[in-house]
Parts: C-alpha cells; sequence; structure tokens
C-alpha cells in the first residue's frame, strides 16, 4: 500500500487506519511511540481488544498468531493483533505465516495488524515476507536521530510541551549542549526534557535552568565514535572515548573501529593511486552511507605518508592496550587510544590540498 515517513504517522492515521501497519527500526522510543498512536487511533475506532505475540527462538508456534487473527472475542467485535520479531528473522514458518497475515489483513475492518521488526537490511526488505506486509499495509521506517539532527529535534520536543531556548547564538549552545549530555540516548533525551517541562513553566528556557536540570546521560557506542574522528570533532571524540571508558567497553573493541577505518583508508589510497576513481574504490572496499561521504573528502587531501603513520601508530596501540610497553607511548590502553584517536581526527581537520 504505502510507505509513511514517521513524521506523517499521525496525519496518516486522522485520514483513515490501514488494516496493517509495519514499524522497522532501532530506536525504541520513537517505535514505542508510533505504536502507540496507532493503538489510541484504533482504539477510538472500536478496537477494543488486544493481543501481543513475541517470536523467540526457532521454534516459535506461529499457528497461534494465525489464530488470534482469525478469532474473535464474544465481547469485542474488532481487534488489534501485535507481532514482534526483536531479531528480525521470522523463519521460514513465519515468512508463509506473515503473508498469510499480511494477505488477510485486505478489507478486514475487524482485525488491525502490527509487526513491530529491528532495522532491516536491504536483502531482508525485498525478502517475499517484507514485501508482502509492504504491499498489503503501511510501512513506517524508523531512523536513528542522529548527533547532527538531535538540537532541532531537542526544539521540537520543547516547542510540544511549551516550551523554547533563546533566541540566537545562545539558545544554539543550549541546544548542543543538551544534546552532548544526551547523545545516544533518546529515551533518556525524552525523560529530561519532560523532566524541563515539570520544574519550569511554559516560555523561554534559560541556559542556567537547562545546565542544573539536565542529567549526563549520553550512551556511545565505537560506531559513532569513528564518525566523530572522521568528521575530525576533537572535543566530541574526547567525550565518547571517555564515554565508552566509563560504560566499561573493551579497549580491544574500540582499537579495532579505530584501526578499521585507518585500514580501510589506506585500501582506498592505494586503488587510488592505482588510477581507479574514488567511487570504485569506495564501492569496492564496501564504504556506504555516512561514511561514504566521510571518505569522500578525506581521500583527497590525505597523502600516503600521513595514512602510513597512522597505519604504523594502530600497530603500536594494538600492542598497548594487549598489555605490551612502547617508547614514547602512554602505557595505558585508553591514553594509548586517544592519542591514536586524536591523530586520526586531525586528518579529518586538515584542509583540502590545493
Amino acid at each position: 500500500m504505502a510507505q509513511i515517513p514517521l513524521n506523517q504517522l499521525t496525519a496518516q492515521l486522522q485520514k483513515g487506519l490501514r488494516p496493517l501497519y509495519t514499524l522497522h527500526g532501532d530506536e525504541p522510543l520513537l517505535q514505542q511511540e508510533a505504536l502507540d498512536a496507532i493503538r489510541a487511533a484504533a482504539r477510538a475506532q472500536g478496537y477494543t481488544e488486544r493481543s501481543s505475540h513475541t517470536v523467540a527462538g526457532a521454534h516459535f508456534d506461529w499457528s497461534a498468531v494465525l489464530a488470534a487473527g482469525g478469532s474473535l472475542s464474544l465481547f469485542a467485535d474488532k481487534q488489534i493483533l501485535e507481532v514482534r520479531i526483536p531479531s528480525g528473522k521470522p523463519g521460514k514458518d513465519g515468512s508463509a505465516a506473515l503473508q498469510q497475515l499480511a494477505q488477510a489483513a485486505v478489507g478486514n475492518d475487524s482485525l488491525l495488524a502490527i509487526v513491530l521488526l529491528p532495522r532491516l537490511d536491504k536483502a531482508t526488505r525485498t525478502g517475499a515476507w517484507f514485501s508482502a506486509l509492504e504491499s498489503h499495509g503501511a510501512t513506517v521506517q524508523i531512523d536513528p536521530v542522529e548527533r547532527a539532527q538531535l538540537p532541532q529535534w531537542i526544539a521540537q520536543r520543547l516547542a510540544a510541551q511549551g516550551q523554547r531556548v533563546a533566541p540566537g547564538e545562545e539558545g544554539q549552545r543550549t541546544l548542543q549542549f543538551f544534546a552532548d549530555r544526551v547523545e545516544g540516548n533518546l529515551l533518556a533525551a525524552h525523560q529530561e526534557i519532560q523532566k524541563l517541562g515539570l520544574l519550569h513553566p511554559q516560555g523561554e528556557l534559560t541556559w542556567a535552568q537547562v545546565e542544573s536540570a539536565v542529567l549526563n546521560v549520553a550512551r556511545y557506542d565505537v560506531f559513532k565514535l569513528s564518525e566523530a574522528v572522521l568528521s575530525g570533532q576533537v572535543a566530541r571524540t574526547q567525550r565518547m572515548l571517555d564515554g565508552l571508558q566509563a560504560e566499561g567497553e573493551a579497549e580491544v573493541l574500540v582499537h579495532w573501529a579505530l584501526a578499521e577505518d585507518i585500514r580501510a583508508l589506506k585500501r582506498c589510497k592505494d586503488a587510488m593511486n592505482a588510477g581507479k576513481p574514488l567511487p570504485m574504490a569506495l564501492r569496492e572496499n564496501r564504504i556506504w552511507g555516512n561514511k561514504e561521504r566521510l571518505y569522500e573528502r578525506l581521500l583527497p587531501q590525505a597523502s600516503d605518508a600521513q595514512l602510513a603513520r597512522l597505519l604504523h601508530a594502530a600497530h603500536i596501540v594494538d600492542g598497548i592496550v594487549k598489555g605490551l610497553k612502547t617508547p614514547d607511548w602512554p602505557q595505558d590502553g585508553w591514553q594509548a587510544l586517544s592519542r591514536l584517536a586524536l591523530q586520526l581526527c586531525r586528518l579529518g581537520q586538515a584542509p583540502a590540498r590545493r
């Protein structure tokens, strides 16, 4: 039927309920809010009964899902059927059941089916079962709120509860501070916004009010660290390294993420030196998405000597995080990782060569 952008879901629900919705993405807060919106619209239209099934393990009994979809309570003439598939892999039986459920939804005004999935790769989205869900119902892809989008997202949420930051540079500084405190933890960001609504009246929030109220609840992962490093964001890189250390992340995993980027940059540069165009070098090294744009900016300005030095430094830090000592390098693994990350950061900050 249709793919509905998340920000248009409310408007679509006001126009009329579809018999089948599929929500897929890795942002629990936004997925739950979308689910709540669909449930509320359904309740308003007389869907008084709800059953929920979570697919766990290869031996899940899909017949229970199909039976729920085919039976109605004596006291309820309309019901909601929710199917959660945390792994995103329904298996052979599940694939057949979902296709059957999708076909049964067409023209069925007594059953509303909602399928909840994690983020799916391209191959899964082109599979038979997902194609059936997509063609017979409405799908909503729920993308994470990236760091660059976070200040605007916070501002919109504050506006929804009648609050705003100061205009101009002061307000932008307040939003950036807020975003730094909650990055990677959207549920906590939502809770901190709600807390400001409880602590302060509607209207303008000062920097001091936000600073005193918003806890440092950011969560970082090594893949976002890579993005910060390649963008040349020194302060964010150090903050993320401190956060990863505080959360008990393994040093070897952080090193792997940094070293993997250095190796990939070197492979792409070697391919370009051999005469391959930059897009082909990136494609052959499986560099996609956000990283593709960062590599496109970095590679033309990175020299062979710079990449060789980074590769050597990554080799040294590999030994340090495994307990070896190297002259002129910190003995502490996290300090060595910080030095390596900041060296790579400087590559991201370098102006393009003429």
